[in-house]
């Protein structure tokens, strides 16, 4: 769809992408492509970072290019005709609030998205004086909001027990299943219960492939694949039984990280959708493209108020790149939502960078009582589901140290009194202190906070002159505002620290079965081996000193999960294994004689004499 005068783009979007030319990276679905845009991230200082994350930020909101491969985009016609399809079925539900339920579902960084949009779709309800009418699932449940758990994303059967016990009694259900990649097990058995139950649920698939790219691995224990699922919602789709919103919105920064664009399209879509349903019930108005198109456009606004900030962004990812490279750690203490988007962040540095539990690691300041499906799970459970303001002054401020970060994200609506208290005792500790505070035109933070902070962003927004509904239009741009930063702001300080290559998470914790199949297309993008060789190595390292059997070659990806989720520095080892030819123990000491993983890596990869895998290693070039 072209904008109009009315609805023109707010933000210059870069060229299109190379992705997006037939035959690149053809084997690969949209969202495990690398991104033309970072080829050469882990090169980069941190403006440049910020320039370049920024720009593949950008590309949710391009437009389609009919010279290109036609996917589907943010603004297609058939996607916002979904998108109005779908609020037709949610104002069902708004309308019949007895017995009816919104429930948002995914696994790792799509199920906290779906939490934070239920909190906040819930406090909208209650401000209307109704009863909640949102709930969120998550694979591995509470736990897996505040500390990486994978592992569960793979049970389409745990998935399917999980949807029951929250719907349990419900006349009508609307099912929004996130799957950025339409890969998780998890996500394909739930999709899979509501369209055999399609009398109680209406299931909503969002993610950001198309179906002929959605995973086609058997599902352990279960009947289909997740593209399966997907071709039968498709069919179902023609009488508006089942739904999918799958527009294109490019590879990532970091390939595969889907918690970065992703999950920001994820929360653009859904909170788009959402508030629309909101605002034409209590209206009791046509729902319309033009109700859609303005909302859409607030995001892409936010995207250039945003990254106007680009140089203090910069000096905070340089800032959290020095704690992180003198082994230190940056902690982000984050009031109301902006706490959870804290903790989002820090918990997805885990499986993406081989993180510390502590290199970062988000906090939640302020009331939560009705944010938690079931927080007896978390409080009390030991210092790796720590979260709570109690939790940091108690923990982690007495271990304070000069060469830690400390990052504070707040509005200027929040307890400022409480803000300051906090920023006093943290100073006396480290001066390492920044703060992203958002604020509406006319609004001010008082000297004596302001002078607290060495650095300090500050987001100023235009006032909004909205109903009800409109008002949680300020507060989602905030939140995501917040998220693109901390994205950045995560993402370089681990480039800084050398966890990347060239745009490659090469730490990353074989965890689940998407990212164990993840590690052997790394394996087989830079070495140019084959399938069959990079799973060799991948297993050798997994499971030494212990060598392989023909036993453990034919187990089930799960258990050489189980084996590799406690290991560190899988991936790089194997690689190094490759590149050099050399036994597991020689590749660790090789690592752990190098100042980083990519310089390790670099150094075997450009080795004198060393034959490179062809093209074929080349990101660059198509892989298998």
């Amino acid at each position: 769809m072209r904008g109009t005068k009315k609805y023109s783009h707010v933000i210059d979007t870069p060229d299109p992408g190379k992705w997006e030319l037939a035959g690149y990276e053809a084997a690969l679905p949209i969202t495990e492509k690398s991104n033309p845009i970072t080829r050469e991230l882990d090169k980069a200082d941190p403006a440049q970072i910020v320039q370049l994350l920024k720009d593949c930020d950008a590309e949710i909101f391009q437009e389609e290019d009919e010279g290109l491969v036609n996917y589907k985009r943010l603004y297609s016609d058939s996607v916002l005709k979904t998108m109005i399809d779908i609020i037709g079925k949610v104002q069902e539900v708004l309308k019949e609030p007895d017995n009816t339920l919104i429930v948002l579902s995914g696994g790792g960084a799509s199920g906290r998205l779906a939490f934070l949009m239920a909190v906040s779709f819930n406090k909208l309800v209650k401000g209307l004086g109704q009863q909640p009418q949102y709930t969120y699932i998550i694979a591995g449940g509470d736990r897996s909001l505040v500390a990486s758990h994978e592992g569960p994303e793979d049970s389409a059967l745990l998935g399917i027990e999980d949807l029951n016990k929250v719907c349990e009694g419900k006349k009508k259900v609307i099912f929004f299943g996130i799957s950025c990649g339409l890969s998780a097990s998890y996500v394909a058995g739930q999709l899979d219960f509501c369209m055999n139950n399609l009398n109680t649920f209406v299931p909503v698939l969002v993610g950001f492939n198309p179906v002929t790219m959605a995973r086609n691995e058997k599902i352990e224990d279960f009947h289909s694949t997740f593209r399966q699922v997907a071709e039968r919602m498709e069919k179902l789709q023609e009488s508006h039984k089942a739904f999918i919103l799958n527009p294109a919105v490019g590879p990532e920064g970091i390939a595969g990280s889907s918690r970065m664009k992703g999950g920001s399209a994820t929360k653009v879509i859904l909170e788009t959708l959402l508030l629309t349903a909101h605002k034409t019930v209590s209206k009791d108005s046509e729902i319309s493209k033009k109700c859609l198109l303005e909302i859409l456009r607030t995001y892409e606004r936010a995207h250039k108020v945003t990254y106007s900030h680009s140089k203090k962004i910069a000096a905070l990812v340089k800032q959290a790149g020095t704690s992180l490279q003198k082994k230190a750690y940056v902690y982000m203490v984050g009031w109301h939502t902006l706490g959870i988007i804290a903790i989002m962040d820090g918990a997805e540095c885990i499986p993406t960078f081989g993180a510390d539990i502590n290199d970062v690691r988000g906090f939640l300041i302020g009331d939560r009582s009705e944010m938690f499906n079931k927080e007896a799970d978390l409080i009390a459970q030991g210092p790796k589901f720590a979260f709570s303001e109690e939790d940091f002054v108690k923990t982690i401020l007495p271990s304070l140290t000069e060469l830690d970060t400390v990052l504070f994200l707040f509005t200027v609506d929040d307890d400022l009194v409480e803000v300051e208290k906090l920023a006093v005792q943290v100073k006396e500790r480290t001066s390492n202190m920044q703060a992203l505070c958002h604020a509406t035109v006319g609004q001010y933070l008082p000297a004596s906070l302001k002078k607290l902070f060495p650095s300090l962003i500050s987001i100023m927004w235009p006032i909004l002159f909205l109903e009800y509904e409109g008002n949680f239009i300020q507060r989602f741009q905030r939140e995501l505002s917040t998220k693109w930063i901390l994205n950045t702001v995560s993402t370089g300080a681990h480039v800084l620290k050398g966890k990347i290559l060239r745009n490659y998470m090469v730490d990353l914790k074989v965890s689940n079965s998407k990212l164990f199949g993840r590690a052997v297309s790394i394996l087989q993008r830079f070495t140019g081996h084959s399938q069959a060789k990079c799973l060799e190595v991948l297993l050798q390292v997994i499971y030494d000193p212990e060598p392989l059997s023909d036993a453990i070659r034919a187990a089930e990806v799960s258990k050489h999960i189980a084996v590799a989720t406690d290991k560190s520095k899988v991936v790089p080892t194997a690689l190094l294994c490759l590149f050099r030819n050399c036994s597991v123990q020689e590749a660790c000491s090789r690592l752990d004689a190098a100042t980083s993983v990519r310089d390790a890596l670099d150094a075997a990869l450009n080795a004198p004499g060393r034959k490179r895998g062809a093209s074929k290693s080349d990101p660059d070039e198509n892989s298998t």
